[in-house]
């Protein structure tokens, strides 16, 4: 919820991570904390398949290139997270829009009834179902270059432990590094699909369109810092994972 980086002046916004947690206890109950949970639950073995399908199909394809591994790898991981974002960005909507209704948990409609009610209202184009879908490309793409890239390149450079504890410790280490630094890459491509895919500032009156011009315009309205909200849940949620 703290991820959907509203601005300053936005009144949905949240002061801090404590705040956020706060509030949303407060006013809609410790179910609030759950709110959109369907969406992806049900992306997230088409997502994981996809994800590590094209991954390998994609270094395949390279390996005819004579590309560096780690280059190879790094193309590999932009070209699966390009595919995934096509995969998941309609479930992103549909999460998006529960996460920022801030009605109670049991009043707020069910995630099939949110779908239709987008599709009816705007489609499944770029206003629609797959509103912020370049937003979603870019995170995705970012992310999964510099996981994949950084990963297998660190991973083939650290020596392999026989030890079984210390080489499940070493592949997690790894992955953590991974993940965290992707995380901190690729953040300001969340922050522009968080603003596009979520409630506009007015109502009524479209803020933020595209990608790039919402990263502008948060730039030039909030500052560079700005770029980087939620920086501790995302890294708290992707790290790990």
């Amino acid at each position: 919820r703290f991820q959907i980086q509203r601005g300053k002046t936005d009144p949905t916004g949240y002061k801090s991570l404590g705040d956020c947690f706060r509030t949303i206890f407060q006013r809609e109950g410790w179910l609030g904390f759950y709110k959109g949970i369907f969406p992806p639950i049900l992306a997230e073995t088409p997502k994981r398949a996809v994800k590590f399908f094209t991954f390998e199909q994609y270094k395949k394809l390279l390996g005819y290139a004579s590309l560096p591994p780690g280059l190879a790898f790094a193309i590999a991981g932009l070209g699966s997270g390009l595919t995934e974002a096509v995969v998941v960005n309609p479930f992103e909507v549909v999460k998006v829009t529960l996460q920022a209704n801030r009605n109670a948990f049991t009043e707020q409609p069910s995630s099939f009834v949110q779908a239709r009610e987008i599709i009816k209202t705007n489609g499944l184009g770029f206003q629609g179902l797959n509103k912020g879908l370049t937003a979603t490309l870019g995170r995705h793409g970012v992310f999964n270059m510099v996981y994949f890239g950084f990963y297998f390149n660190v991973k083939n450079i650290l020596p392999v432990n026989k030890d079984p504890n210390l080489e499940f410790l070493r592949k997690f280490g790894i992955g953590l590094v991974s993940g965290t630094i992707a995380s901190i890459i690729n953040i300001p491509f969340d922050v522009a699909k968080s603003r596009i895919q979520g409630p506009q500032p007015v109502p009524g009156e479209i803020k933020y369109r595209t990608c790039f011009k919402t990263m502008a315009t948060v730039y030039k309205e909030e500052g560079f810092l700005a770029l980087y909200k939620g920086l501790v849940p995302k890294i708290m949620r992707l790290g790990p994972g």
